[in-house]
């Protein structure tokens, strides 16, 4: 049998993704006791797990380093990759928004300046409005542009709004929903159909009980 390798990403969505292989019978016992490891094994069918940062979910997948992969579709926006997106597994839930400061003013003609990591979407999603923005690309903590001058307002992911509101900023605007979602590379789907299938089939049928 066909061995299919998945990447998955450190952080916040790990336990729910394991939770929802193990929903559908893959073992991921090793994976549960990951330690300082990357690479896990599991006893069911012929799969591994990789471990590595959400940006590299899509490299390695895009490179068949890994068949299927799970991350985040604000990074599928924000970068173009060579991959398939299959499933929207309706976990990690947030938003893209536009916060800033309670005294920004929306409607004045002056081009705004916007801070973000993310600057394909912000830079997609004002051009759609038909508004002409600076951006400035961030790589740490975007709340605080604003408070300090560098930016009129700042594009981010907000889960619960709690930092924004302790750095006193405002959701102005809600963009895109977030959500986790399944990858596959496309010459797997094609070289491992069946294998790549079983597991796309099974989490669909499991993820659409709980819609």
């Amino acid at each position: 049998m066909e061995r299919i390798q998945i990447a998955l990403t450190k952080g916040r969505l790990l336990d729910e993704t394991i939770s929802i292989f193990e929903k559908v019978g893959i073992d991921c016992s090793e994976l549960r006791q990951q330690g300082r490891k990357l690479i896990f094994q599991s006893n069911t069918y012929n799969i591994s797990f990789i471990l590595v940062k959400a940006a590299d979910v899509l490299t390695y997948v895009e490179h068949g380093v890994a068949d299927i992969g799970v991350v985040g579709n604000d990074l599928l926006l924000e970068n173009e990759k060579e991959c398939y997106e299959m499933l929207d597994l309706n976990i990690g839930r947030c938003k893209f928004c536009v916060a800033s400061i309670d005294s920004y003013e929306q409607n004045t003609s002056r081009r705004k300046t916007i801070a973000t990591k993310y600057p394909t979407v912000a830079s997609t999603y004002f051009r759609q409005k038909g508004e002409e923005v600076d951006i400035i690309k961030i790589e740490g903590s975007v709340e605080i542009a604003p408070l300090l001058g560098l930016a009129d307002a700042v594009v981010d992911i907000v889960e619960t709004g709690r930092t924004l509101r302790e750095n006193g900023l405002v959701v102005l605007e809600e963009m895109y929903d977030i959500s986790a979602r399944l990858i596959v590379n496309k010459a797997s789907l094609k070289m491992k159909k069946e294998a790549t299938f079983r597991i796309i089939d099974s989490i669909e049928k499991y993820v659409s009980t709980k819609v």
